[in-house]
């Protein structure tokens, strides 16, 4: 039988021989081509990459963008901003500065490259395959080991084709196919797969379409989302002036895929996902008539040209609700640009919007925090529970067309009572304008990396004793994301380049008392347990949210399971990731409740099973459902200690 295209572009990066028949779930390592990190995590990735001692990215490509952390209340951002400026000049990565844009909308236009495999330090890094690339969220500990040319190590996924049939309708969009997976799927449906989009209609959608499906993918748990280079591929990269990076890439006729969904665009409707989950999804008509508060059109899901373009024509000669706030934050430099110059960002502001900074802005909890009790329709990806930096707001997820609609309407509005849609026409000719990307040193010798005050050392994880008692720190339940553990937002993510400051923060949202909590467990010499439902630490690639419990003392969480990304961070910090054999037992254990591991370093190196110890020596078993590589990654002491081992 023939390949689909993941195949093909996994056969061509593998590091350790022909994978054409590997079976899911088998691990591969992957050579990485292209890395990308933002401000929130580059900081930190790149303290890690200090560590291993190597004077130039091995990479083919390595770009760092500044976009998340951009307020600057105080020097702590501005700080970490100069730091990474001069670090990718000494060690030979490309600078985005902040104002350039969103790292996911700039890497789409200006870098990435069909059949290529880019590895980035944030879990929406998966846009890249709306244009044919193998493109990965991983914690930034990950990517530092692929500057450093190390393969990246993955459980080879279930490919499943995402067969579309058909073309939307009119005032129906590309964020409404995602959002009928996720509606089917749960955000726990695609851990351990990779959703390639095939069919008919496929042909129908633009590369910003594609990207925004494949953005939104991460939702569902998913290791990554691509479709095929085609046309449409080679129409967008022309407009971009770089055609000559094209390659036609599209599955073989007759090439099979380990599931298959497929979806009928002509059946599909305006949706959106309701608080406080991205696969809380209902049409908008059954939620019509809502008052709304608050509007916003932006993030790395929502803020192309193509999304500013619809959101510019709908608003031509109308305003926005007297009792609506509306924001849009472009993608990107390139369509802030362009908008201002056709006359589109004119109409828009003349409808009565703010224009925000080209940055992730809110969609990290990055100013425009709505009012008590508001309800805020959003462009973006994710919508958990305060995530907005309102505790008591309502997020609802929705494509341009619904939050424009609403917006005008002051309720939640179907789109389609608007009549006739405008048809947007992707340009020919983007602006092309790269003076806000910095090259690397020609003479890295010379420069000196500057860091400031904020900026601590990287704190070490210790190895992995033959045995140990540790206390229940928090009882958690279902689908606990990476913001509950570590929460985003103003006035946390300065610190992300300061550990023990930033460690105060973490399960704020669910325990106030659990920094000093597990601080004190651990200044017993007692080790720091989490107990944690089904796919425990699902969302962002953050490995602060296994960094900072490795520093407060945590040394295992037992799970039901566990979201893809957070179980390599936890790993690669030398923190146990342990599931339940039986489900019931997950149910007994309480907080504070001690626990024993008698034999945890000879049972960890022998297979799977980890016996743990209650009160009165009695007894249950654990799994420890890891490969051989993570195996001996916890045995060392973490990842740094591994590559250390490795390379001396």
């Amino acid at each position: 039988m023939g390949m689909n295209v993941t195949r093909k572009i996994l056969s061509s990066h593998s590091a350790t021989g022909d994978i054409k028949n590997i079976s899911p779930g088998q691990s591969i390592a992957l050579k990485i081509d292209q890395t990308l990190t933002q401000d929130a995590t580059g900081t930190m990735a790149y303290l890690e990459f200090e560590v291993m001692g190597i004077e130039r990215v091995k990479t083919k490509l390595s770009v760092s963008y500044i976009d998340h952390n951009t307020l600057q209340t105080g020097f702590e951002n501005a700080d970490d901003h100069l730091f990474l400026q001069t670090f990718a000049s000494k060690y030979g990565i490309y600078l985005s500065k902040a104002g350039n844009g969103i790292c996911h909308q700039v890497h789409l236009e200006r870098f990435g490259i069909p059949g290529q495999t880019l590895l980035g330090s944030d879990s929406h890094t998966p846009t890249g395959g709306g244009l044919g690339m193998i493109a990965i969220g991983a914690g930034g500990i990950d990517v530092a080991c692929a500057m450093a040319g190390a393969p990246f190590n993955v459980a080879m996924p279930v490919v499943v084709g995402v067969k579309l049939k058909g073309k939307l309708r009119p005032w129906v969009s590309a964020k409404d196919i995602i959002l009928e997976l996720l509606r089917r799927l749960s955000v726990k449906g695609g851990v351990g797969r990779i959703f390639e989009y095939t069919g008919e209609g496929v042909k129908t959608l633009t590369v910003p379409e594609r990207a925004t499906i494949t953005n939104m993918g991460a939702e569902l748990g998913a290791t990554t989302s691509i479709f095929s280079s085609d046309s449409q591929t080679l129409k967008f990269l022309k407009a971009q002036n770089r055609e000559h990076l094209w390659e036609n890439i599209c599955a073989d006729k007759n090439a099979e895929y380990d599931e298959v969904i497929e979806i009928d665009l002509t059946k599909l409707v305006p949706l959106a996902a309701q608080p406080h989950m991205p696969d809380r999804v209902c049409s908008v008509k059954d939620i019509e008539g809502m008052k709304v508060d608050q509007v916003l059109v932006g993030s790395c899901t929502n803020s192309s040209y193509k999304d500013l373009m619809t959101v510019s024509s709908m608003l031509k000669n109308k305003k926005i609700s007297d009792q609506v706030s509306f924001g849009i934050a472009p993608g990107s430099r390139q369509v802030l640009e362009m908008i201002s110059r056709n006359g589109a960002l004119l109409d828009i502001v003349q409808a009565g919007a703010r224009v925000l900074e080209v940055a992730c802005g809110p969609c990290i909890g990055m100013g425009q925090s709505p009012q008590t009790k508001a309800v805020s329709l959003r462009t973006f990806n994710r919508n958990f529970e305060g995530r907005s930096g309102t505790p008591s707001a309502d997020i609802y997820l929705v494509s341009p067309e619904v939050a424009v609609a609403s917006a005008i309407k002051g309720v939640i509005t179907d789109p389609r009572k608007l009549g006739k849609s405008s048809r947007i026409v992707m340009p020919k000719q983007f602006l092309i304008d790269d003076s806000m990307i910095i090259s690397p040193s020609k003479k890295p010798k010379t420069v000196k990396v500057v860091k400031g005050p904020n900026i601590a050392t990287l704190p070490k994880c210790g190895t992995l004793p033959r045995s140990f008692k540790g206390e229940v720190l928090l009882h958690v339940g279902d689908n606990i994301t990476t913001d509950h553990i570590c929460p985003a937002g103003a006035k946390v993510l300065p610190y992300r380049s300061n550990v023990p400051k930033l460690s105060e923060f973490v399960y704020q949202s669910v325990d106030k008392d659990f920094s000093q909590n597990a601080l004190s467990v651990k200044s017993k010499g007692i080790a720091g347990i989490i107990i944690g439902g089904n796919n425990y630490g699902q969302g962002s690639s953050r490995e602060h949210a296994a960094l900072c419990p490795m520093y407060l003392g945590v040394k295992v969480v037992i799970a039901l399971s566990f979201a893809r990304i957070h179980k390599a961070n936890l790993i690669n910090f030398g923190i146990l990731p342990l599931t339940f054999e039986n489900g019931p037992i997950y149910k007994t254990i309480k907080k504070g409740e001690a626990l024993s591991f008698p034999n945890i370093q000879k049972e960890l190196k022998d297979g799977v099973k980890i016996t743990v110890e209650l009160a009165h020596k009695k007894r249950f078993y654990v799994k420890c459902d890891i490969s051989e590589r993570e195996r001996n990654v916890l045995l060392s002491g973490g990842i740094l200690a591994y590559m250390g081992s490795r390379n001396s």
